[in-house]
C-alpha cells in the first residue's frame, strides 16, 4: 500500500490505483466522461483534472496516472493531491466550456435527458454562460444497426463505444475517422453492428449521441417505476432492472453484479420488450371442431376435467418449458403426484442430466466468476457467443489477460478470441481420457447442450467426465467441470426432481406418437407434440405450444410475476413483479392451484408464501437467495460410469439463431430485424470467404 494525502486526508491505497480511484477512495467526487472501470484508459475528455503538489505546474489527468508514479515530498512526505483547489475549478470549467462549444442545446428532445452525465456535470462543474458565438460543428447521423440510434452532433469523442466494441464485445466494428474537430465515430461503410452485446454502448455513452432506437421517444426516466429483477433469456441469470410505466414494461437495463454479468447484458435481454406486448394470450381458449374459441376459466377447467376422468395415470404426462419458474414447476409436480402421474420432465429429448447423479453433475461448478481464475478452458459442444454472450465476454476478458489456453471441440465458430480447434465430434475427447494431468493449475471444461441433447448424450457426458478426471479438471480446491445450460428453468427443475418417477416416461418417450392420452405443457414451445394426445398449454404467447393445444390457459411472463430461478452455476435468484399480466391471464402457480381443485386433488397452499414455505421445507437450499449450494466433486465420478457408445457426428450448438430462442423473442419485431441483419451478415461473410 502507498500512503497519499488527498484534500488534507491521509490514507493508504494500492500503488496500481489511478489517481482518480485514489481520490474516490478518499470520498472525493471526480467528474469524468471517457474513463470507465472496465475499459482501457484513453484520457480523452480531460474532465478528471486534479492538482498534484510537487508535480507539473498544471492540472493532471487523474485517470491516466498511477499512484506509483507520484513523487514524494522533498523530505519524504506522502504525495499530495487536491481536487477542489482554484486551479482545479478553473480547469474543469474550461474543459466543460470546450466540450459544450459544439454540443447542441437539444436536451428537451434528447432521450438521454434526465440521466445524462453531461447535463449533471455541466450543472456541477460548468459555468452559467458561454463565450462562444460561432457556428457549431454539424455531423451527419450514422446508421449502425437496428438497435442503436445515433445523434452524432452530440458526440464528445470519449471513445467509450469504440473501446467497448474492441475490448469487451471483441468485434472491432466501431472506429474513428478524421482528427480534431473533424473526428467522427462510425462503422465501416456505415454497416450495421453485429455483436450480440452492441446495445451496451448506449449505457456507456455519457451523452445522447448513442441512444436506444427501439425505445426512442417512448418515455422519460422520471415517469418509470424501476424494479430490480433477473434475466431469463439464457441460463446466466444476469442482473437487470425493469422499467415500467403503468401496466406496460418500457425497457430493460443492466444492473451491476460482478459475480455474473458485471454490468453488461445481451441485446436479446434488453430489446425483447416489444415481444412482451405481441401475440399475448390474455383469455382461455378451447379447441372445438378444429378451431380455438375464447372461453371462461370455468369452461376451460371443465373441459380439462372431462378429459382427465377417463384417463389412466400412466397415459398422462407433464412437460415444463425453459422459462418456467421453480414455484410453478413445484405446483405442477405436486399436482401430478396427487394424480398418480409419473410422466414428468423438463429436459430436452436425449439429455442425460439427472438429479440422481448429484447436483455437481449438472452445474457450472467453478462458478461464472471462476473463469477469471482458469488458465486452460475447453469448450465442448457449445458456442458461448450464441448461447450466453455475457459469459463469452467473460472468457474473452480472461483471454485478453494472457496465460490461458482455450480449446474447442464442436463447431468452429468466431468466438471473438483465438483458440485451438481439436475436432468436431465427441471422438476428439478420446485421446484425453488416458492423458497425463494438465500442466495448468486450474483447468476448466465447459460442456454445452450441443454435447448432451443427442442420442449418445450420456456417452459423451461420460467421455467428458473421464477426460476431466485424467487432466486434473477436478481436484482439491478446484472443480472445473462445468455444464453450460441454455434454458433458465432447467437447473431449478433438476433441483426439485422434475424428472420421471420410477417407470415414468421421459421427454422423448412422451413425444412419441400415441404415447399419451393427456399432456400438460407448462410454457413448452421448443418441441413438436404429435397428434393423439389432448394437450393443455399454460403459457404466455401464441407460439408452437399454443398452436398444438386443445385448451389454452394464459399465464404470466417473467416481468409479471415473482418467481424463483436457479442459474447455470446453481445460484438461487428471484424475479420481482414489475407489471401485471394482460386481460384474464394469471400467474402459473395460481392457475395450477385452481385447476387442481377442479381435478379433485386440491393443492395444500392458497398463496405464494404458503407455496414457498412448502417448497423450502422440501428443498431448503432454495430459500438462500443469491447463494450457491455447491455440488460435490464425487458427482463428476458418477458421470464417468454412464454407459453407451459415442457417435462420430459433429457436436452442434442447439442455438442456431441467437435472436429466436424462446416465444417472447420470436414475438418481437426488433428481434426479427436483428435476426435478418445477422443472417445477411453471415451470408455476406460466407460469399466473401468463397471468393
Amino acid at each position: 500500500m502507498t500512503k497519499v494525502i488527498i484534500d488534507g486526508q491521509e490514507l493508504d491505497v494500492p500503488p496500481e490505483y489511478t489517481l482518480l480511484q485514489a481520490c474516490e477512495a478518499a470520498g472525493a467526487e471526480i467528474p469524468r466522461f471517457c474513463f470507465h472501470e472496465r475499459l482501457s484508459i484513453a484520457g480523452n475528455c480531460r474532465m478528471c483534472l486534479i492538482e498534484v503538489k510537487g508535480g507539473p505546474p498544471k492540472p493532471v489527468a487523474s485517470c491516466a496516472q498511477n499512484v506509483r508514479d507520484l513523487r514524494p515530498g522533498p523530505n519524504g512526505e506522502p504525495p499530495q493531491m487536491f481536487t477542489k483547489s482554484p486551479m482545479v475549478k478553473k480547469a474543469r470549467e474550461g474543459v466543460m466550456e470546450f466540450l459544450l462549444i459544439n454540443h447542441p442545446l437539444d436536451c428537451p428532445i434528447c432521450d438521454q435527458g434526465g440521466e445524462c452525465d453531461l447535463q449533471d456535470q455541466a450543472m456541477a462543474y460548468g459555468v452559467d454562460h458561454t463565450r462562444y458565438h460561432e457556428n457549431k460543428r454539424a455531423v451527419e447521423d450514422k446508421y449502425i444497426g437496428a438497435l442503436v440510434k445515433t445523434s452524432m452532433n452530440r458526440c464528445i469523442q470519449c471513445t467509450r463505444c469504440i473501446r467497448f466494441s474492441a475490448e469487451v464485445a471483441g468485434v472491432s466494428e466501431l472506429g474513428a475517422t478524421g482528427r480534431g474537430e473533424d473526428m467522427e465515430i462510425t462503422t465501416y461503410l456505415e454497416a450495421a453492428m453485429t455483436s450480440e452485446l452492441q446495445s451496451n454502448v448506449v449505457d456507456l455513452c455519457p451523452v445522447g449521441a448513442l441512444t436506444s432506437k427501439p425505445y426512442a421517444f417512448a418515455a422519460r426516466p422520471w415517469e418509470l417505476s424501476k424494479t430490480p429483477s433477473v434475466d431469463v433469456m439464457d441460463a446466466l441469470g444476469s442482473a437487470i432492472r425493469i422499467d415500467a410505466r403503468g401496466r406496460e414494461v418500457m425497457r430493460i437495463l443492466p444492473r451491476t453484479n460482478d459475480d455474473i454479468n458485471e454490468e453488461w447484458i445481451s441485446d436479446k435481454t434488453r430489446h425483447v420488450v416489444d415481444g412482451l406486448r405481441t401475440q399475448r394470450l390474455d383469455i382461455p381458449y378451447i379447441r372445438e371442431n378444429g378451431r380455438l374459441r375464447p372461453a371462461t376459466w370455468k369452461e376451460a377447467f371443465a373441459a380439462i376435467a372431462d378429459k382427465m376422468r377417463p384417463a389412466k395415470s400412466e397415459r398422462v404426462g407433464a412437460l415444463a418449458g425453459q422459462l418456467a419458474g421453480v414455484e410453478e414447476m413445484y405446483a405442477l409436480k405436486a399436482m401430478m403426484t396427487a394424480l398418480g402421474v409419473k410422466n414428468i420432465d423438463a429436459r430436452y429429448p436425449g439429455s442425460p442430466l439427472h438429479p440422481k447423479h448429484g447436483r455437481g453433475s449438472y452445474l457450472f461448478n467453478s462458478t461464472i466468476a471462476g473463469i477469471d481464475q482458469a488458465d486452460a478452458i475447453m469448450l465442448i459442444g457449445c458456442n458461448p457467443r450464441r448461447e450466453a454472450p455475457v459469459l463469452n465476454a467473460r472468457i474473452r476478458k480472461r483471454w485478453r489477460q494472457g496465460n490461458v489456453l482455450i480449446g474447442v471441440v464442436g463447431e468452429q465458430a468466431d468466438l471473438t478470441y483465438s483458440y485451438t480447434y481439436l475436432g468436431a465430434g465427441p471422438d476428439s475427447l478420446t485421446p484425453m481420457i488416458d492423458h497425463a494431468p494438465a500442466k495448468a493449475q486450474k483447468p476448466m471444461f465447459i460442456v454445452g447442450q450441443g454435447a448432451l441433447n443427442r442420442a449418445d448424450g450420456a456417452a459423451v457426458l461420460a467421455q467428458a467426465a473421464k477426460a476431466a478426471a485424467s487432466l486434473g479438471v477436478v481436484k482439491d480446491g478446484w472443480n472445473g467441470f462445468n455444464i453450460l445450460h441454455t434454458e433458465a428453468g432447467l437447473v431449478g427443475a433438476l433441483d426439485i426432481g422434475f424428472v420421471p418417477g420410477e417407470g415414468g416416461l421421459d421427454t422423448g418417450a412422451m413425444l412419441k406418437a400415441n404415447a399419451l392420452d393427456m399432456l400438460f405443457l407448462l410454457g413448452v414451445d421448443e418441441v413438436d407434440v404429435p397428434a393423439g394426445a389432448f394437450v393443455v398449454y399454460i403459457g404466455t404467447h401464441g407460439d408452437r405450444g399454443a398452436h398444438r393445444a386443445d385448451v389454452i390457459l394464459p399465464g404470466a411472463a417473467y416481468p409479471e410475476k415473482s418467481a424463483t430461478y436457479v442459474n447455470t452455476e446453481g445460484r438461487v435468484q428471484m424475479t420481482t413483479r414489475a407489471a401485471f399480466p394482460p386481460g384474464d391471464a394469471r400467474e402459473d402457480w395460481a392457475i395450477l392451484r385452481a385447476l387442481s381443485e377442479t381435478l379433485g386433488c386440491k393443492l395444500p397452499f392458497d398463496s405464494l408464501p404458503a407455496l414457498r414455505a412448502a417448497m423450502y421445507a422440501a428443498y431448503p437450499h432454495l430459500m438462500r437467495i443469491d447463494q450457491i449450494a455447491p455440488g460435490a466433486a464425487a458427482d463428476i465420478q458418477n458421470l464417468s460410469k454412464l454407459g453407451g457408445t459415442i457417435e462420430k457426428s459433429a457436436l452442434v450448438s442447439p442455438v442456431s439463431d441467437f435472436y429466436f430462442t424462446n416465444p417472447i423473442a420470436r414475438a418481437s419485431a426488433v428481434m426479427a430485424e436483428c435476426s435478418a441483419i445477422a443472417k445477411a451478415a453471415a451470408q455476406k461473410l460466407t460469399l466473401t470467404a468463397a471468393e
